[in-house]
């Protein structure tokens, strides 16, 4: 009997996969163990092997596309079998499939036959996977133009992931002879990234898919849609205003700047006022007896209009729009706050370092005792995996640091084992560096916690948006000096706000006060730190 085969879930945020490559084809033998497809999830790309004994009856998914988790991937059972209940009629059995890819074929041969031809001695680089959520790469700088000799080690470009800017090397010796991504511009991960190969050779139809033709068209179609606005523009300007003859868009430019446009010359056809004569308009000072015109004159002063502009999205940047968007709509996000008495803190900063060679941070103190924190309330260093909750064993703390480009976390692996001193130079340290886009991917990797911190740009309090997979995000907000009342006396003292931002699916709110009362005494009494 038939077996379904569906989309496996092969990562925990894996919502859909994508058939990289069939190792079967319909109507071949397929064993316990043989490998299927390779499915590419949002992290890597997997071997996935077959269970079931039997012949591939039917292919759900072609290769290079996508189906959701639990879909339909394949249908294995016995030869001629009838499957068309189980693919609801939709698909024929093993026959019709080979017909539709055997109709196929020769499209594809005869669209781009020459995209598959690589001339002797030439080698094609596509764009690399440089993390493992990166799906497609900007080049931020090209390092070697088309027709420069390439030497194996060579610096060809920097690649702009998801996460960092990288340096990407040439594998290969020879000329460069075709860049496939203008520099600032973007591609999918495989896509042809640069060609190298002997000086002189023909690579034009190498790497020249489908797409290209589609990108050719397309500046076509908007230059015809931009020539038949053009054409139609005076039709739509034959309309006037009462007894004046302006176009709909000169008039209503008139309108924003209040020009009177009985007092504009016409340079268009029959004295027609189009757009460039409210722009060049210049207002005639009137004679100041009349009382009218003296008081409408504020009012016609000519000023310049600010104009729109744009800036493309970064690779970072679009990544976190995505991502941010993804964990604040997912997750139920609620919020604690809690007000720290830092009077202790502060003495404690100051003893550490009057020591030779040690400065730490504010922050530094604050990263540490929130690690030593997670170590007693695990349950907030964990992570929500659809039907589980996974414990991190390690205590790996995010610090969100701005960059021009957005914000990036780099990451303190095993930071509850850390020194003050180790804290401080490394946050120093990767922050410099994310700055000046030089951090690895794999610095930005496997964070169980996050801390975002705007306390040194004055905000008192606020809150932040969950870096998922982790649970949960700590704001810190600025040291104040005001009034407290300490022992029944109205004393000055210095006082920080802190939020936690939960997720509620995994930390419930008695758990996230117990950690705020956790971190909150170690903070009001660092000494605590140490038992």
């Amino acid at each position: 009997m038939a077996e379904v085969i569906t989309m496996p879930r092969l990562s925990d945020t894996m919502t859909e996969g994508k058939v990289a490559k069939w190792h079967k084809k319909v109507g071949d033998k397929v064993k316990e163990g043989d490998i299927l497809a390779e499915i590419e999830t949002d992290k890597a790309v997997q071997d996935f092997e077959s269970e079931i004994e039997g012949t591939l009856l039917y292919v759900g998914v072609e290769e290079g596309g996508a189906a959701a988790v639990d879909s339909v991937l394949a249908i294995i059972g016995n030869e001629g079998e009838d499957i068309s209940g189980l693919t609801g009629g939709a698909a024929a059995p093993a026959a019709g499939t080979e017909e539709k890819k055997s109709e196929e074929q020769p499209k594809s041969e005869t669209a781009a036959p020459a995209a598959t031809e690589v001339p002797a001695g030439v080698e094609v680089i596509t764009m690399p996977r440089l993390s493992d959520t990166m799906t497609e790469g900007k080049v931020a700088k090209w390092h070697k133009n088309i027709g420069d000799t390439v030497k194996e080690g060579d610096l060809l470009a920097e690649i702009e992931t998801d996460k960092a800017v990288q340096d990407f090397e040439s594998e290969f010796n020879g000329v460069l002879l075709k860049q496939g991504v203008e520099e600032g511009g973007a591609a999918p991960v495989d896509s042809v990234l640069a060609i190298i190969g002997p000086a002189g050779t023909d690579v034009s139809a190498v790497g020249a898919p489908k797409a290209a033709a589609t990108s050719t068209e397309k500046p076509a179609e908007q230059k015809a849609e931009v020539k038949t606005e053009e054409k139609t523009a005076p039709a739509a300007d034959s309309s006037s205003s009462d007894r004046v003859a302006i176009s709909p868009l000169a008039k209503k430019m008139a309108q924003d700047k209040g020009v009177d446009i009985n007092s504009v010359q016409g340079s268009g056809e029959n004295g027609r006022i189009v757009k460039k004569d409210i722009e060049n308009y210049q207002p005639v000072a009137k004679p100041a007896a009349s009382a009218p015109a003296a008081s409408a004159a504020p009012v016609a002063v000519s000023f310049v209009q600010g104009e729109d502009t744009e800036t493309p999205n970064s690779q970072v940047r679009n990544i976190i729009a995505k991502r941010l968007s993804e964990s604040k709509f997912s997750a139920p996000h609620y919020y604690l706050m809690v007000e720290i008495n830092m009077d202790k803190a502060i003495e404690a900063r100051k003893e550490i370092n009057s020591l030779p060679d040690t400065k730490i941070s504010f922050n530094d103190m604050i990263i540490k005792a929130t690690a030593i924190a997670l170590r007693k309330h695990p349950q907030v260093n964990s992570s929500w995996a659809g039907d589980k909750i996974i414990h991190r064993g390690n205590i790996n703390i995010g610090v969100a640091v701005a960059i021009p480009d957005g914000l990036v976390v780099p990451v303190l692996k095993n930071t509850d084992q850390m020194t003050y001193t180790q804290i401080s130079a490394s946050v120093k340290d990767m922050a410099s560096r994310a700055k000046s886009k030089g951090l690895k991917a794999n610095e930005m990797e496997g964070s169980t916690f996050s801390i975002s911190n705007l306390g040194m740009f004055g905000i008192e309090t606020f809150t932040s948006i969950i870096n998922q997979p982790n649970s949960a995000i700590l704001s810190v907000g600025a040291i104040i000096e005001k009034p407290i009342v300490k022992d029944g006396q109205i004393v000055v003292g210095n006082t920080m706000k802190l939020s936690l931002a939960c997720d509620h699916r995994v930390v419930d709110g008695a758990t996230g006060a117990q950690f705020l009362q956790t971190l909150r005494t170690y903070l009001e009494s660092p000494l605590t730190l140490l038992l």
